[in-house]
């Protein structure tokens, strides 16, 4: 039976001395296993990753996200076979009602939340709470706040902000527990800053309470909204606008959340030592900013390592890693030949293509050179599989154009597949069962990225534009292939042309005419994956140098 849930909240871990001082953890998505869809990509990969180290290492830290009824969504297909996302209602008997229910006011209406929890024991993480409005006491309006992550209505959205942000402050006073930290992976929970303004009534007060996490590389893509439209929604727990003004510094009506996340905490991190430069660089004209330092993402290895992979890593066994990687292919087409219809061979070369279905990052990249790509894949003499997967945001017609082009282009070529239900389980088929890890984003829009990293630990190699954490872990041709700096007019054409060229005169020939160079290169990179870019690192860090 499980025991009913007490308050007040007691963290369940005897924390390690090194990380006592007590967090909570605010995130818009989580991926934590593949049975809970609390996620959308690399944002929840991340913070799921981080969660697993938490409980590694014992440390006082609980996470706060949302319970998403339809989860981000299901990729499906239409009878066409074009993509379709659909929407389903998911549940979950593994999480415990808490019986925290209380209301927090959105659009002048009382919004009812209630509090989920997940103990540690159930996917070995961090304490975790998800809210949901999807409760008694709300009509349907307000009950669709915690349907779909990332709603694309723009007042939905930030009443999901809003949820995460006042009503997870809201909940610590629930559970009677007060955190040392609060700390806001990206600035979707900052409306919590004001309803903790409230109650410590001073800005030092509150700012020695508060870090934050930014992901976002470009000024651009910082979330920005109207103040008034904000204030109208309840977003600052009725502060007066003189007071909001004074405390973010914003003069105008924009109101920038990221900056106003920078301006109220004690410190901030970029997510890579190229990332913290960039953060330092873009933001360096607004006065009043915190310290911006860095800490570079990182994957949980305990969660993402193939065993048999690691032992014949720590034993130098490159024989024993081909091998393994064979049967681990073998296991990928099983699911290849399942959505594809198609048998593709363990002993030939496979590259991936696998995230976020998004723009800059250029999925697409090799189909670009029509001639070269049929070429590529029509060669015997250096024969190469190549899969891609990834989901699209569901209003992104763009990116949902590209995969479908891509998967309709797979019909004339028997090696090439378009996978859909890119989740946690279907990622780590991927990374076990590629040979090259492909990673394309025009240089400076990627943060970090983290993908590769777990590709790396299972014996995959990266061949990669230079760009986020890709710049603090590559050797070029020690232990990846990483393609030049494009620079000039057209960087697409050049990234283009260098990533056949790294393909056709490095990667085919290594691999079918040099295998022991070949394992050379996944050694390395298995080692210099191993440590650096392992999620206990990430997890240690933030306590050394954010909390």
């Amino acid at each position: 039976m499980k025991q009913p849930f007490s308050v007040p909240f007691k963290h369940p871990f005897q924390a390690d001395k090194n990380y006592s001082k007590s967090v909570v953890y605010f995130s818009m998505e989580f991926a934590l296993d593949q049975a809970l869809k609390t996620y959308s990509g690399g944002l929840g990969f991340l913070a799921g990753s981080h969660m697993k180290s938490v409980y590694a290492l014992n440390q006082n830290l609980a996470g706060v996200g949302m319970l998403w009824k339809y989860g981000y969504y299901d990729q499906g297909r239409k009878k066409d076979n074009s993509m379709e996302p659909q929407f389903h209602e998911k549940i979950y008997h593994f999480l415990q009602d808490t019986g925290i229910h209380f209301s927090i006011p959105i659009l002048g209406k009382d919004v009812w939340v209630r509090a989920y929890y997940l103990a540690p024991e159930v996917f070995k993480t961090a304490p975790m709470f998800f809210l949901t409005t999807d409760t008694d006491g709300n009509d349907e309006a307000t009950r669709a706040i915690s349907y779909s992550l990332y709603d694309s209505d723009v007042t939905m959205k930030v009443a999901q902000c809003m949820v995460l942000g006042i009503g997870g402050a809201k909940l610590l006073d629930e559970l009677k527990y007060q955190p040392d930290v609060y700390h806001f992976n990206e600035a979707h929970a900052i409306s919590a800053a004001f309803y903790l303004y409230q109650k410590y009534k001073k800005l030092p007060e509150l700012k020695k309470r508060m870090v934050f996490t930014t992901h976002t590389p470009e000024e651009a893509g910082n979330e920005k909204h109207d103040i008034n439209f904000l204030e109208g929604l309840g977003f600052f727990s009725g502060l007066k606008m003189d007071v909001i003004r004074k405390i973010t510094g914003i003069e105008d009506d924009t109101f920038n959340h990221s900056l106003a996340a920078l301006r109220l905490s004690r410190k901030a991190n970029g997510v890579s030592k190229l990332h913290g430069e960039v953060s330092r660089n873009m933001w360096k004209i607004y006065p009043g900013i915190c310290e911006i330092t860095h800490i570079t993402n990182a994957q949980n290895n305990t969660y993402w390592v193939d065993p048999v992979l690691e032992k014949a890593r720590l034993e130098k066994d490159s024989k024993a890693i081909s091998e393994r990687k064979k049967v681990l292919k073998t296991t990928l087409f099983k699911t290849v030949a399942d959505q594809c219809g198609r048998i593709f061979d363990p002993n030939v070369l496979t590259i991936v293509w696998a995230r976020r279905f998004a723009a800059y990052k250029r999925p697409d990249i090799l189909t670009w050179d029509v001639e070269r790509f049929k070429k590529l894949l029509e060669n015997t003499d250096y024969p190469i599989q190549i899969i891609w997967a990834g989901k699209p945001y569901p209003k992104d017609e763009g990116a949902i154009n590209t995969f479908n082009h891509l998967f309709y282009l797979s019909h004339y070529f028997p090696n090439m597949a378009v996978l859909t239900g890119y989740e946690l389980e279907l990622s780590k088929l991927m990374k076990d069962g590629s040979d090259v890890w492909l990673n394309t984003p025009i240089v400076t829009r990627e943060a970090s990225g983290t993908s590769g990293m777990t590709a790396a630990m299972n014996a995959s190699l990266n061949v990669s534009t230079f760009d986020g954490w890709i710049c603090e872990f590559a050797k070029n041709e020690e232990n990846s292939f990483i393609l030049p700096v494009a620079e000039g007019d057209d960087i697409n054409k050049i990234d283009c042309d260098n990533l056949f060229e790294v393909i056709e005169n490095k990667v085919l020939p290594t691999y079918y005419k040099d295998q022991k160079e070949w394992q050379r290169l996944i050694l390395n990179s298995m080692n210099d994956v191993s440590e650096e870019f392992n999620s206990d690192r990430m997890a240690r860090e933030y306590y050394e140098k954010l909390y």
